[in-house]
């Protein structure tokens, strides 16, 4: 073999490299669409169908865009990177319960979901809309409906953030918003409606301190408006409710901390708690549900111990 025969061989086999690497590279921006092929590259020109797919092409800290109205999966989605999935205003991008949530999120980094519907398939052994279970993750849910669930809207577990904010949680089985173990969640301008274990569960399971605020946001129905419950010694679990209106539940405040374990807290200011069972509830002598002053506490078939009043700083 001469020389320049050698030469363009070496040639060609680096541009084959290079456009074999080329080909499989990750992309920030992947598109879906309703007319997709999981075999395109989920580019604008060529979007994928599923999310699966979009997510596979996605660089870490990339996007996934919705581009028209259509559901997005065939199962269990499992997010395991940081991304955003946003459907573009005006799409419903659905994405469907089949058995078990309809997304899970795994990773350490940092997930958005905005604009999405989320719903369960009937009869199809679906759970929650969204967990994200052993991950200290940062999880944002913005503009979104998830609803019908047989369990929550949102679970998250063991460790993470969440905010949830401009978002309709409504008419699933269990909470709107569980929190549970090393947790910090913020919800702001939700509506929490019908949902039937009720609002906002915040659950000490560890030695550690859970947390949440709750502003500007409605719940109405359900047994617990806002529940904080500790089950272990040195478990605090704590809620902050502020310019918001519970109505129509059992129980609108339940602070709980059974045998003296743990301790548990709910400050409530600038809200409305009417026509629930109980305006307020609490039980145990770690147990506190503090009013910060202008609330309207009106209409509720009974109390249970005594509300500490601290005014406002």
């Amino acid at each position: 073999m001469s020389t320049r025969t050698m030469l363009r061989c070496a040639v060609a086999f680096l541009a084959a490299l290079f456009l074999s690497a080329s080909a499989h590279a990750l992309i920030f921006r992947a598109y879906l669409a309703s007319d997709g092929n999981d075999a395109h590259p989920c580019t604008l020109t060529q979007p994928c169908r599923l999310l699966p797919a979009a997510l596979a092409a996605t660089a870490s800290g990339g996007e996934i865009w919705m581009l028209d109205s259509a559901n997005y999966n065939t199962a269990t989605v499992t997010i395991d990177k940081s991304v955003s999935i946003l459907a573009v205003p005006g799409a419903v991008g659905s994405v469907v319960a089949t058995g078990g949530p309809a997304l899970t999120i795994t990773t350490l980094g940092t997930v958005a979901l905005r604009n999405l519907v989320i719903v369960p398939l009937p009869g199809s052994g679906a759970t929650h809309g969204v967990s994200m279970v052993g991950a200290a993750a940062s999880l944002t849910i913005e503009n979104s409906l998830i609803a019908n669930l047989p369990g929550e809207g949102v679970r998250v577990e063991f460790a993470g953030t969440v905010k949830i904010t401009d978002t309709i949680i409504r008419n699933n089985g269990g909470y709107a918003v569980w929190l549970q173990g090393d947790v910090r969640g913020s919800i702001s301008r939700t509506q929490m409606l019908g949902n039937g274990f009720g609002g906002v569960r915040v659950y000490g399971t560890a030695a550690v301190t859970t947390a949440a605020s709750i502003t500007d946001s409605i719940i109405s129905g359900g047994i617990d408006g806002v529940y904080v419950h500790t089950i272990i010694a040195g478990a605090d679990a704590r809620a902050f409710v502020a310019r918001s209106t519970i109505v129509g539940t059992n129980y609108a405040l339940q602070s709980l901390t059974p045998g003296s374990v743990g301790s548990t807290l709910i400050t409530v200011s600038y809200s409305v708690i009417t026509n629930n069972g109980f305006g307020w509830f609490i039980t145990g002598p770690n147990s506190v549900i503090k009013s910060l002053g202008n609330n309207d506490f009106a209409d509720n078939t009974s109390n249970t111990g005594s509300l500490t009043s601290t005014p406002l700083q």
